[in-house]
């Protein structure tokens, strides 16, 4: 049990979800506190030891539903080795009464059938209908071995044979059977009862395909094993999930993330400028101490820091694929800007405006950022990004407001579309500010090729960094105090 337990961690870790030794430590602990057959107690115990996010939370079901599937093995012995090896039981000293561990179980389609098409519709009709779990899982099993087509060693993921097994299932029919049941006859269709009934239905043929896909896991757990399969089916955080190439699921979970991210990173941030271990010298009093050394000044005095909070320009590229990036990091700037002095933002294709006033007279940055494209005046031309012309027009404008307590943040690709690139713009905005950051949510390893032009602003830039995840992003704005 602690080699499996010990491989789960690895795999959180792998994952990206932070789990401590101490955390591991008492995970194992409270494995010997519940009756670890329970697989729900069992489960719930590990989340309570080791998830800390509820975004981490889908990551931790699926690594433990693959690193603990129904799989035969000692708790007690010293190895948890699958067939064969020592320490796990033979074939024939398997329980077979198990859901899902009799006739049916197998990777492939042939043999141990056990009842028809028909038969096994009606089972699960049946099994819905009860919200009977135990009947599911054997249908869910039987279902799995007829319908998708799992063979040995294959390298296909779990979600073709769950596609295979469902479209053979006709599911649109359970739920028509169901809904006939379940709802209200004759009923008003918008009445509260109503609607309870459909989610009930929903709820109960989602749990039919969390069994179904349950099964499939523990055959290639089986098959493949478990670190095997864990890497292949793991999934990012929203953490760590690119935002540029994010689709409309992970864009929401980044946006979930993005309010208590904006919370610890003000926090931080207050933290950070509290605790600044010293302001400039204080030439009296060190005077005054020195005269015990013979008028040496060994002991350095400092007069009590006085944090200021820096000011921050933002200069965000909305053209294309970037704009999802440009958006999530306004939003995130704008979300902690209680804790800078000032924040203004700018926004650019090949034209360029500002849009701090959006950000000003809301208290939602969400709604800022959803008005910068429909009022936001960043066309000039032809509608292609131009680096170079942009930056023209905020140096002509606002570059004298740019001063020592200024940070500026450049956001974009760097791809040009092979017009000039004004570099020595920068060098002058980098002579005027506290510090020029440019961050690039590209890989590192595209930038300056085909027409970015990247390599042409680095040098005269404090900073050039990737930051494609919410994570990068949080650990620089961590530096901005």
């Amino acid at each position: 049990m602690l080699n499996v337990l010990g491989d789960f961690v690895a795999e959180l870790r792998a994952a990206g979800i932070p789990v401590s030794m101490s955390e591991h430590v008492d995970a194992a602990r409270a494995t010997t506190a519940i009756d670890i057959a329970d697989r729900g107690l069992l489960k719930a115990s590990l989340a309570a030891t080791m998830v800390k996010d509820s975004d981490h939370a889908p990551i931790f079901s699926t690594a433990f539903d693959i690193f603990f599937a129904n799989r035969s093995f000692n708790p007690d012995s010293e190895s948890d080795s699958p067939d064969g090896e020592e320490g796990s039981p033979s074939s024939s000293e398997r329980p077979t009464g198990v859901p899902g561990r009799g006739k049916a179980k197998g990777m492939g389609m042939g043999g141990g059938l056990s009842m028809s098409p028909e038969e096994l519709s009606e089972m699960l009709f049946q099994a819905l209908r009860d919200n009977d779990n135990n009947k599911m899982r054997e249908g869910a099993a039987e279902a799995v071995t007829r319908y998708a087509g799992m063979e040995p060693g294959r390298p296909v993921g779990g979600t073709y044979y769950l596609y295979r097994t469902l479209r053979n299932l006709d599911l649109e029919e359970l739920t028509a059977r169901l809904q006939g049941i379940i709802l209200p006859p004759n009923a008003d269709p918008d009445n509260l009862t109503q609607h309870i009934a459909r989610d009930d239905v929903a709820r109960r043929i989602e749990g039919l395909k969390a069994a179904i896909e349950r099964e499939i896991r523990e055959r290639l757990v089986e098959d493949r094993g478990a670190e095997a399969l864990a890497k292949s089916v793991r999934k990012p955080l929203p953490e760590d999930l690119d935002v540029m190439h994010a689709n409309r699921e992970e864009m929401a979970q980044l946006e979930r993330a993005l309010r208590p991210l904006s919370r610890k990173l003000a926090v931080r941030l207050a933290r950070k400028r509290r605790h600044k271990r010293r302001g400039a010298v204080d030439l009296r009093h060190t005077v005054r101490r020195s005269l015990s050394t013979g008028g040496i000044p060994i002991d350095l005095r400092f007069k009590p820091p006085r944090p200021a909070k820096p000011e921050i320009v933002v200069i965000a590229d909305i053209s294309g694929s970037v704009a999802s990036f440009a958006r999530f990091t306004l939003l995130l700037v704008h979300a902690i800007s209680s804790q800078f002095s000032k924040v203004r933002s700018f926004v650019f294709v090949d034209g360029l405006d500002e849009v701090t006033a959006l950000f000003e007279h809301t208290d939602d940055p969400k709604e800022a950022v959803a008005r910068i494209n429909a009022e936001a005046d960043v066309i000039a031309f032809d509608g292609h990004s131009d680096y170079g012309r942009a930056f023209m027009t905020f140096h002509t404008k606002f570059a004298p407001e740019i001063n020592k307590r200024t940070a500026v943040l450049i956001l974009g690709d760097a791809r040009n579309n092979y017009h000039q690139s004004n570099a020595e713009l920068i060098a002058d905005l980098r002579y005027r500010a506290k510090a020029v950051y440019w961050l690039n949510p590209e890989p590192e390893s595209y930038w300056n090729s085909g027409d970015s032009i990247i390599g042409q602003y680095a040098p005269f830039c404090d900073r050039v960094i990737e930051c494609r995840t919410l994570r990068q992003l949080e650990a620089f704005v961590g530096t901005l105090a």
